[in-house]
């Protein structure tokens, strides 16, 4: 899949469980490890979880696997790798304490 359509694809699934204030980074000049960083909020633990969770489930259906998932059990802020993109979904106070749209950004 392209980047472009990776990227699309992972905003559709955020879409369709409810995220919100969906931030595309582009990083390629910050950063080796990714090209882009997806950020968005979930209203809960479980919403954040659900929202991650769709999202390696549809991805693994069209034949994309994630590198790795991290933060699951917690659900404060769950991180899904696909390597070139990767996805941070967290709940409002996560966000608002990393900021990493200000240091990305």
């Amino acid at each position: 899949m392209e980047h472009q359509q990776l990227k699309q694809f992972v905003i559709d699934k955020i879409e369709d469980l409810k995220g919100r204030h969906i931030v595309d980074l582009d990083v390629k000049e910050k950063s080796s490890i990714t090209d882009t960083m997806l950020v968005c909020s979930g209203n809960s633990k479980r919403h954040v979880v659900s929202i991650a969770d769709k999202v390696v489930t549809e991805a693994k259906q069209v034949g994309l696997k994630p590198l790795s998932v991290e933060g699951q059990d917690t659900g404060e802020w769950v991180l899904v790798d696909f390597g070139e993109l990767i996805l941070h979904v967290m709940q409002d106070e996560a966000r608002d304490f990393y900021q990493l749209e200000k240091l990305w950004g």
